[in-house]
């Protein structure tokens, strides 16, 4: 539970599908305690599991359906507005499948986070699974960032890892890794609603110690 002292980091969650990301948060602020609190879930998908979970929770939703907006800059301006309606400390990309305009990211600097399943810098982009096991690779894992304007290049928060199987297959490792996805991203939020998160001069510090991938 919450301190008397301790204001809750409030959130807006972005989604384009089944939102076991955000789950996982919603989860760790009913059990676990996790001072956050989702003001909003956003998904471009008008359909996306996501939302159904949202509902479920009684968390406001909205759809803003990117086909409407074929300009990828007005879809972006349309989403700012909703965006800000709920004035979140913290936007979470939690699968969410759209490559974000220069002047979004900027809109939110410092403030926009998301989870990549991979150890960035190595294997940005899709398919990072079946791009691991192709390489040979002993280890695999997901990382949480800060968002900006290069993909899946901003400064790493938080990351953890799991060794790779022989008989791994990438729905297998594509099964573990969202398990590891939902233990990290909820602890990545509550280092910034407890404030042990920096970013000095485009560095993460966390605890006053810089991480080993920023």
């Amino acid at each position: 539970m919450l301190s008397s002292e301790q204001t809750p980091l409030s959130l807006v969650v972005l989604i384009s599908g089944r939102g076991s990301n955000l789950q996982a948060i919603l989860d760790a602020i009913s059990e676990e305690g996790l001072p956050a609190r989702v003001e909003a879930v956003i998904s471009n998908v008008p359909d996306a599991q996501g939302l159904l979970r949202a509902k479920k929770a009684g968390i406001p939703t909205a759809v803003k359906d990117h086909r409407k907006w074929p300009q990828r800059e007005l879809y972006d301006q349309q989403l700012i507005k909703v965006i800000d309606h709920y004035a979140p400390g913290l936007v979470v990309l939690a699968g969410f499948m759209r490559i974000l305009t220069p002047q979004f990211v900027a809109h939110y600097s410092g403030r926009l986070i998301n989870i990549h399943p991979s150890l960035l810098p190595a294997y940005r982009g899709l398919n990072t699974h079946a791009r691991v096991l192709e390489a040979g690779e002993t280890h695999h894992g997901a990382s949480v960032h800060f968002v900006t304007a290069e993909l899946d290049s901003g400064p790493v928060i938080h990351q953890d890892s799991v060794a790779i199987n022989r008989e791994e297959t990438a729905a297998t490792l594509q099964h573990r890794i969202h398990r590891l996805e939902h233990k990290i991203y909820p602890q990545a939020i509550r280092w910034l609603a407890e404030g042990r998160v920096e970013l000095v001069e485009g560095k993460v510090v966390v605890d006053h110690r810089p991480t080993a991938n920023t």
